[in-house]
Formats: structure tokens, sequence, C-alpha cells
């Protein structure tokens, strides 16, 4: 393992994305708990995008305009769905009764994978980026899945900071329900400009 892949993992997860909104979003209306549980999941989501790399699924994702076009305009969907729901108040950002002590954990857990899953740029990650530190030969699965597994370890730990974080603040947030409302109309607006972004992204 090298210091370049550690620091370039980070600012990759550092960097702001739909799993750091997501998580943000669950910290300030359900909670650390629920928080967590978004971490979690947008991990989750990150290993299907894993298995692609390693079975060569990813090849025919980068390969294949057809294939990158139905992940990419699916999360595009989603992020929009996303949105819409978040404007509605019925989304990432919607306030239930209860739940800081017990979120809906498969609602959470759902979303959050999902979110992930519908990233066609991790799978093109996994497929770019890591084989530059894997070296050829019979230890280049070991040594991607041991990569891999730090860099799921870095999405979970950053992401699970960004959530309590926002944790740390839902009481000041939810006692005022114009500042709550301000900012879920901000989080629909930024998941419809992450849709747009993505619509736009090539391969």
């Amino acid at each position: 393992m090298t210091l370049a892949f550690l620091l370039t993992s980070l600012v990759i997860v550092a960097t702001p994305g739909t799993g750091a909104l997501y998580t943000i979003a669950a910290g300030l209306t359900r909670g650390t708990r629920a928080s967590i549980l978004a971490a979690f999941a947008c991990t989750l989501g990150t290993v299907p995008h894993l298995v692609a790399a390693i079975t060569g699924l990813a090849a025919l994702l980068h390969a294949s305009g057809v294939a990158f076009a139905v992940v990419k305009y699916a999360g595009v969907a989603y992020l929009l769905y996303m949105a819409w729901a978040t404007w509605r108040d019925r989304g990432a950002l919607s306030v239930e009764e209860g739940s800081a002590e017990r979120p809906s954990f498969w609602k959470v857990i759902g979303a959050g994978i999902t979110l992930n899953l519908l990233n066609p740029k991790l799978t093109i990650f996994f497929f770019a980026f890591l084989p530059q530190f894997v070296p050829a030969g019979g230890d280049a699965v070991p040594t991607m899945l041991a990569l891999s597994a730090v860099f799921m370890a870095l999405t979970f730990l950053v992401f699970a900071a960004y959530g309590a974080a926002a944790a740390a603040v839902r009481d000041h947030v939810l006692m005022r329900p114009r500042v709550l409302d301000w900012m879920r109309r901000v989080f629909a607006a930024t998941f419809a400009l992450l849709a747009g972004r993505l619509a736009f992204e090539s391969r």
C-alpha cells in the first residue's frame, strides 16, 4: 500500500458527493444512529462496483457506451427522485417522530446503497484507479481486495464523521422550522444539480 493511494482515496472520499450529502441529511433529521446507518449503507453500495471490477464487468461498462449510459441515467433518475422527495418533505430531510432513537433501518440502508450502486463513476474508479496499485501476477486479486477494503473503510469513517457533525447540530436546526425548510430545499436543489452533472459526465 502506498501513500499515494491513501491520499488519493481520501480526497475522493472526502469530496462531497451524493453519499456524503445523504449521510449529512440523515444526521440532521434522524440523529447520529441514522447517520451511521447511512454511512454504512453508502459503503455497502461500493461492493457491487468492486465485484464488477474483479470479475471484469467494469471493463464492459468502460468499453460499452450503452451499458455506461444505462447505469448513468438510472442514477440520474434516482437523484431526481431524491430531489423531488426531499422538496416534498418525504426524502432525506423528512423528520419522523422518534426517528432519532428508532430510524427506519431499511429505508436508510436502501437509499444509501442505491445512491452509490447507481454511480457508474465508482465502477470506473475501481476499474481505472485501483489497477495502478495492483501488481501483475497471482497476488492481483488479494491486493485489490485489500486496497478496496481500505477504500471502503475510509468511505465509512469520513461519511460517519460528516453525519456525526450534522447530528451534533440537529437540535439547533429542528428548533427552527424555517431553517429546516430552507435546508430541505437546498438539499433538494443539490440533488438535482448532482443529477445534472452526472447526466453530462462521460466515460
